[in-house]
């Protein structure tokens, strides 16, 4: 059968049994990576299906070797690799120094409109952790990927264009402009968050919650002190997923769980257990809890007698609180939706929990179109180029992401598999072996043979 590339219909993602993914092999460490994780991804296919199916690989070029060989950091050629050909990999890239581009990745993200950057964080046992119960960590963060701070604006501090900005500010907005404590030292930075950008982002994130059968979906805002961004960005995802989903809203268990533990409350009771402050509200602010109450109420025929509990419930936690429970409870979190600044933060410190950003996968997909690339969260470590030293788990494991996206579920259950026996059995790149008592540390392409060794161990993939 000859190779072919992946498609998009109304039904989904149509997926080749030879299909071509385009890789970026990436920078500094990033060659000695893709060697050992390509062993991997091509051993898992072979073996989960027999030679009935296997990928054509088709290397595309960006970041040093690309200016090395094109003088173009990201050449069209490899922006129309992934857009004919939807789904590819790529490892670490450089950010080129000096002006035009500020980062190779973020440009991939916004030309291709890959709006969710796709997280998940599970640790494997045995890997060392800062934390006490790092299995207590399994949560998948849907991170907004094109909005936010991506999209960004800022003026430069002292220049012509923070000095004209500042002076239309100051005439239309004047009350706002009294906020600016230093105006004439201040660099100026805003960003944008749209309901539609909002919206496409928990869509997505609640659609993988229901289809994974994960329990929760936890919004992660400041909208305490951003109300019109950060705040908007929760308002949007509760109504979405009133509106869109069978969900329950935590409120609304609240209110459902009075109500089943005396049938006779009034709705102005069970106000006022919800909102403890309930009493010292003006007249209609506590119209406005009572009609929340009798809004919730009307979902009984569906969500009454305990029904909820089987529902994905929707919730919010804002952004300081979250990043120490994510750490302290990190149970109550099981898929997160949030903005890009938060989602930056969040999926770092939960790496840290589970082995750190050497072994984090990550994605970077559209959803709509079906065009998504898969790719290593580290940096380049260039003082590591070419030693054959470095973890591979960040791409292997973005592989593993990237063929349970193309539907290769058997393949996926194999990398799990092996990662998890290779881990287990303590033989570990350095990073880990230093941490590890009794580890023995092997080399970037020994870790992946390791790998590979382990595969006839499956073992369940968490849910």
């Amino acid at each position: 059968m000859a190779a072919t590339r992946i498609t998009m219909s109304k039904s989904g993602l149509q997926v080749p049994d030879e299909p071509i993914i385009p890789f970026i092999e990436g920078d500094g460490t990033g060659p000695d990576i893709w060697k050992a994780s390509v062993r991997v991804f091509d051993g898992a296919v072979e073996k989960a299906y027999g030679g009935k199916r296997r990928i054509h690989w088709h290397e595309v070029l960006a970041g040093e070797k690309a200016f090395n060989k094109t003088g173009n950091w990201l050449p069209e050629e490899t922006l129309q690799a992934f857009r004919d050909m939807l789904v590819g990999i790529k490892g670490p890239l450089t950010t080129p120094v000096g002006g035009g581009i500020r980062s190779l990745n973020v440009a991939l993200r916004q030309i291709l409109d890959l709006y969710v950057c796709l997280r998940p964080v599970r640790w494997f046992t045995g890997v060392p952790s800062p934390v006490k119960k790092p299995g207590d960590c399994n949560m998948v963060i849907f991170r907004e990927n094109c909005e936010d701070i991506y999209a960004g604006i800022e003026f430069k501090e002292g220049s012509p264009e923070v000095k004209k900005f500042l002076d239309l500010f100051k005439e239309a907005f004047p009350k706002e402009f009294s906020k600016i404590r230093f105006p004439n030292t201040s660099g100026i930075g805003f960003k944008p968050v749209s309901k539609e950008g909002s919206e496409r982002l928990i869509r997505a994130a609640i659609a993988y919650a229901l289809r994974e059968g994960r329990k929760s979906l936890t919004l992660v805002h400041k909208g305490n002190i951003m109300k019109f961004t950060e705040g908007a960005f929760k308002d949007w995802g509760y109504a979405l997923a009133a509106s869109a989903f069978d969900t329950v809203s935590e409120r609304e268990t609240w209110i459902l769980g009075n109500k089943e533990a005396n049938k006779d409350l009034t709705a102005e009771a069970n106000a006022r257990m919800i909102d403890p402050g309930f009493d010292m509200m003006t007249p209609e602010q506590q119209k406005k809890i009572v009609a929340e109450v009798e809004t919730a109420l009307k979902l009984w025929p569906s969500h009454g007698e305990g029904k909820w509990k089987g529902k994905l419930l929707v919730k919010d936690s804002i952004a300081d609180i979250t990043l120490q429970q994510v750490m302290t409870r990190a149970k109550d979190f099981d898929v997160i939706a949030t903005m890009n600044l938060n989602g930056d933060y969040l999926s770092d410190a939960l790496a840290a929990q589970v082995g750190g950003i050497g072994i984090a996968p990550g994605a970077n997909i559209n959803y709509d179109t079906g065009h998504a690339i898969f790719e290593a969260t580290h940096g380049t470590a260039p003082k590591y180029a070419n030693l054959d030293q470095v973890n591979p788990g960040s791409v292997i494991l973005s592989g593993e992401m990237m063929l349970r996206y193309m539907g290769w579920n058997e393949a996926a259950d194999l990398i799990i598999a092996g990662m998890d026996g290779a881990i287990s059995a303590k033989t570990v790149t350095y990073d880990f072996h230093r941490l590890m008592e009794g580890a023995k540390k092997v080399k970037c392409s020994e870790f992946a043979t390791e790998i590979l060794r382990h595969m006839d161990a499956r073992v369940p993939v968490p849910a």
